[in-house]
């Protein structure tokens, strides 16, 4: 943009100049409905899950109960019980075939470690029990 500050000749002169600050203000709405007129590019993760059961299973499986308390404190069945202890459970639980297998619900407290919940989840795994599910329960959170 040029501008004139004053000549000493024709000082009486019309400006000829095209003012392109409308232009360019409509250009940046025009970007900016576009920006928001475009689709959002969504991306698909591919997930295998399990069909359907319509059917609830005959048998009810067996539950152990798994808590975890805010001190670090970890309940199998409403029993006290210390890291030795649970890995025996849960080695238990590994050996018998995939069918047989307890259900392991975990619950945690909500002031209890997520290290240690961890642990449960991890030492479960590494014994090779496969049903287990975290539960959350009210009236112990």
């Amino acid at each position: 943009m040029a501008m004139n500050v004053g000549s000493a000749t024709g000082a009486d002169e019309v400006m000829v100049e095209m003012n392109t600050t409308p232009l360019i203000d409509v250009m940046l709405v025009l970007l900016v409905m576009l920006i928001i007129t475009l689709p959002i590019q969504t991306h698909a993760v591919k997930l295998d899950m399990p069909p359907p059961n319509t059917k609830p299973p005959l048998v009810q499986p067996t539950v152990d109960n798994i808590m975890v308390d805010f001190d670090g404190t970890i309940y199998w069945n409403n029993q006290a019980v210390d890291w030795k202890t649970l890995d025996s459970y849960f080695y238990a639980q590994g050996q018998k075939p995939t069918e047989e297998q307890d259900e392991i619900h975990i619950t945690a407290n909500r002031l209890a470690k997520y290290d240690t919940v961890a642990k449960v989840m991890a030492n479960a795994q590494r014994r090779g029990a496969v049903k287990i599910g975290i539960v959350n329960t009210n009236n112990y959170i």
